[in-house]
């Protein structure tokens, strides 16, 4: 798919990984991986990204680099629809992060919500961040974010989302 690849698209996933290669070594790890892969709306399960990622680790050095990434890549995975979904995605993300740290604080979230009408509570605040945190860091990452979104929309339509 690299040759196929339009340019446009590539730099598109390049800034897709980037987001997702949280401690920016190049490399992507099966977490990483599996965040990057959720938010383009697909919903592998453990076994299959353990499957995917030794798959796309051609060098065997146990990360997936962008080229590795790129040459993995199937047609059918970046349409798009996908690419549109991401980046609506991380629009929304940005009305929430008015910091632009890259992270949801619970401070901000508190101020979206009730700038949309919808004020919290302090329990549910800290209910909110609980769901989405799974680092535990205190604040919503875009990963996070897109995990949370995503199981919304599958809910919302019926069709119930496995937790990671």
């Amino acid at each position: 798919m690299s040759k196929l690849m339009a340019v446009d698209q590539r730099n598109q996933l390049r800034d897709i990984f980037n987001r997702f290669d949280m401690d920016s070594d190049g490399s992507l790890t099966h977490l990483e991986l599996a965040a990057l892969l959720r938010s383009l709306g697909l919903e592998p399960s453990g076994d299959q990204i353990y499957m995917l990622f030794n798959k796309m680790d051609s060098n065997g050095n146990g990360a997936v680099e962008f080229d590795e990434l790129v040459n993995a890549m199937s047609p059918n995975m970046m349409t798009e629809q996908n690419v549109i979904n991401q980046k609506l995605l991380l629009k929304v993300f940005h009305l929430f992060d008015r910091d632009g740290n890259g992270f949801i604080s619970p401070s901000e979230l508190t101020h979206a919500m009730a700038k949309m009408g919808q004020p919290l509570t302090y329990r549910e605040l800290s209910e909110m961040i609980e769901e989405a945190d799974t680092d535990g860091d205190g604040v919503i990452s875009f990963s996070e974010f897109a995990r949370v979104m995503a199981k919304s929309a599958a809910e919302s339509f019926g069709s119930p989302v496995p937790s990671p």
